[in-house]
């Protein structure tokens, strides 16, 4: 009877995207919004990664991996921002089943991809606190590059498998995404198929790339307090603790923020304020991590300082060459 019922719709070939719909009278000043916190997000991201590579004393696990999360920042960044900037400005929200998959697929993988990033990040802080003397040695430029390689092919290939598991589902009914951008939730909940076993491979695919490297964090940032707290001078104890409190405030508000996101009851009364903390996690968190690394690192400052001061150097013999 199930089989019939589904035979009888109509198949979606295309979804709409609600977004922040429900505001027309905001839709402007929304895309000004958008359209500043993206050129931001990847000028801020591309500086971070300018300097990292300009600078040959940056070249340290820290920064290595830091210039592989401003990378992550921008992909992710580009994969829902422009998207919603055309919604804002054309009020166009449809989007087509095969776009709506992929954009779900390179979403999801880039969440996996950050979380085992952050966690590689952490085990960099963790030797660098507990372990200084080994520091280099443990940690060396080939496994900086295994572990980064690692966490970007862990994360595409397995969130893929899921996707093309996604896109052989049948979606038919409703074609309305209360959401601004195609999160697994709501996608599924519009398809016609029996789901189940899907839900149960993916299930087990988010606990180990993303729950794992939360439990790695939390392991890392555990010893890391415990060692921090037995340095006897409290200068030694605050320059520790300067050493990892950008990326401490980081894996903070990510991890804060998708836990509570993927705990918040899916309900109506409780749809808006979904929307906004998946905004935070989506959208600002991308900006904030290099205004937070920038401001909290002194290394990252004094590079800034650093190209400042070559470009202004660089100008200055130039108009005297002109002369």
């Amino acid at each position: 009877m199930a089989d019939t019922d589904w035979r009888n719709q109509t198949f979606s070939t295309e979804f709409i995207l609600l977004g922040f719909g429900n505001l027309p009278q905001l839709q402007i000043l929304l895309f000004l919004l958008f359209i500043v916190i993206y050129i931001v997000t990847m000028m801020g991201n591309i500086l971070i990664i300018a300097l990292v590579m300009a600078d040959q004393y940056r070249h340290t696990p820290m920064y290595f991996f830091l210039g592989n999360l401003s990378c992550l920042e921008i992909c992710c960044a580009s994969t829902i921002l422009p998207r919603m900037l055309d919604s804002s400005l054309t009020e166009d929200r449809t989007i087509s089943v095969q776009v709506c998959i992929a954009q779900l697929d390179f979403f999801r993988s880039l969440v996996a991809v950050k979380c085992s990033l952050l966690s590689v990040m952490s085990y960099d802080r963790y030797l660098a606190i507990c372990k200084p003397l080994q520091h280099a040695a443990l940690l060396n430029g080939r496994l900086c590059f295994w572990l980064a390689a690692g966490s970007w092919v862990s994360g595409f290939g397995a969130c893929t498998i899921t996707e093309c598991w996604i896109s052989q589902i049948i979606f038919c009914g409703p074609n309305e995404i209360d959401h601004f951008f195609c999160d697994y939730n709501p996608l599924v909940k519009l398809s016609c198929s029996d789901t189940s076993l899907m839900a149960l491979v993916t299930f087990l695919f988010s606990s180990i790339l993303t729950q794992l490297p939360i439990l790695l964090t939390l392991a890392s940032y555990m010893r890391i307090i415990a060692t921090i707290q037995r340095i006897p001078s409290t200068t030694g104890r605050q320059k520790a603790f300067s050493t990892v409190s950008s990326h401490l405030i980081v894996v903070t508000l990510y991890h804060g923020m998708l836990i509570f996101v993927y705990l918040l009851p899916d309900t109506k009364t409780l749809k808006d304020l979904h929307k906004v903390f998946s905004l935070f996690y989506t959208v600002l968190i991308p900006l904030v991590n290099p205004l937070i690394y920038s401001l909290r690192s002194k290394e990252v400052k004094e590079a800034l300082r650093k190209a400042v001061s070559e470009i202004m150097n660089f100008r200055t013999n130039s108009k005297l060459f002109y002369m």
